[in-house]
Parts: structure tokens; sequence; C-alpha cells
């Protein structure tokens, strides 16, 4: 797989990634994934980049796991560590500090889902179909249901994984899966509209509160005040909080000090 395979750039504080293989519907190999990795590594650690927006290019965001690829190599393919490497794929979405939009331009299939589901945003267009084809296929949404199910109503859950249907934009962001669903020529509008709201946030502002939508719902409750009094305190008190209030009180828009490696 070349490095082709996942295309990246960087304008204006976002990083782009784009899923590369439009001939195979984009689906989803071992090198692949690893390549994708790597760049939202590079994307975390980048103090230029304050927002990541995952894409796919052609007619299809993600079509899943490669099947020709899973089915031919027994040793690396699906049998093997790729599940692993989904697996490590949908954490460094979910832990990166950064926060990130899935730009679905397309149809989606399979381990896609948990893609979608593991950014902090999602917004398909009108056209898009998705699908928990796993099933269809003699295999389960195993890995990728661990970032699904919390997303999802159980009962849309249920049935969309169990039958494997293909389903609507829509009947997708009513199960919780996505947010929103827009014509296809208002895609671009759309996530450029999150991107102006994400920046106008501090930067360690938006990680935290993406820690927060992350550790809170697993922590009891005395745990969880404890926690959040300690993070809310340790805000308060930083640069970035007395620049973003200061902006606040002069009625101004706020100029966030730069920020290191994530």
């Amino acid at each position: 797989m070349s490095d082709d395979s996942v295309l990246y750039n960087v304008i204006d504080g976002v990083a782009t990634l784009t899923l590369n293989r439009p001939d195979a519907r984009n689906a989803l190999d071992v090198s692949m994934m690893v390549r994708a990795i790597k760049l939202l590594n590079d994307a975390a650690s980048d103090p230029k980049v304050r927002v990541i927006v995952l894409t796919g290019a052609g007619t299809v965001f993600c079509a899943g796991a490669d099947l020709r690829s899973a089915a031919a190599d027994e040793g690396a393919g699906f049998q093997g560590n790729a599940t692993e490497v989904l697996a490590q794929l949908l954490a460094a979405l979910q832990d990166n500090a950064k926060p990130s939009i899935a730009r679905i331009q397309g149809h989606v299939a399979g381990g896609e889902n948990g893609l979608v589901a593991a950014c902090d945003l999602a917004v398909a267009v009108e056209s898009a179909r998705f699908a928990f084809s796993e099933v269809r296929v003699g295999v389960a949404p195993a890995v990728i249901s661990v970032v699904c199910l919390p997303r999802m109503r159980p009962r849309d859950a249920a049935e969309l994984l169990l039958t494997g249907e293909r389903v609507s934009a829509e009947r997708a962001r009513e199960s919780g899966l996505i947010n929103a669903v827009v014509p296809d020529e208002a895609l671009d509008g759309y996530v450029g509209g999150w991107v102006e709201q994400l920046m106008a946030g501090g930067p360690r502002a938006v990680a935290a509160t993406k820690q927060l939508l992350r550790e809170v719902p697993a922590r009891d409750r005395d745990d969880a005040f404890t926690y959040t009094a300690a993070l809310s305190a340790q805000l308060f008190a930083s640069d970035e909080a007395r620049e973003g209030m200061t902006a606040f009180i002069e009625r101004r828009a706020a100029v966030w000090p730069s920020v290191g490696a994530s």
C-alpha cells in the first residue's frame, strides 16, 4: 500500500485525512489503517492543527474491511492482527486531543461506521447510505461496537447491527450515529461552520471538554466530582482562561496562547 492510501494536508489549522482508495471503495486494510494512525498522531503533535477532518475520495466514504484482502490473507488480515489495528485506529481518533469531524461524502459500510462513531462530530450528505453489513458476510461488528453503541439508541442499534440493512443517512442520524444530514452541495459549508465554532474555543479548553465527554460517564458521581473539580481549577488558572475571560469582558475575539504538542 502506498502512502497515497490516506492523503493528509493541513490548511488554516485544519488537518484533513482523506481515505484514498476509490477504486476499492476506500476499503480498509492493515497498511491503510497503520498510515491513518500515524497521521492522526502527527496531527495530535502539530501545534498548528486545531481540528481534524476525516473524509473519503470518490462516491464511497468507506466500504469497511477490505474483504478481498481479508479472505486471501489468513496471517495478517482480519483473521489476524487487523482487528487489533482497527481498535488502535478507533482509539487514536477518540483519544486525540484535537476535535475530529467525519465529513461523510458517500456510502458507509461495515467497520467504517466505527470511524464515524469515533469522530466527535459527523455529518453526511443526503445521498449517503449506511449499513452494518458484517452479519451479511458471516462476521459481527465486534470492535466497532465499542464506539458505536455509546452513540446509538439501544433499539436502533439492535435493529441496524442485527439485520445489516442498508439505511438512509437520515435513519443513521435518528439512531444517534451521526449529528446531521445535509444536501450534497451543502457539505463543505456545514463542516466549515463546525470548524469555525471549534476554533472559537480555547485549544486546551476544547481538549479538556473532549476528555470530559469520554471520562465522566465512566465514573461514579463522587469520583466524577473530584476529577472535574480538579480539572476545572487547573483550567481557570491557565493563561488560556485568563485571555478568554479578558476577551469576553473587553468584547473582543480571544487570541489564544499557542500550545505545544498534545
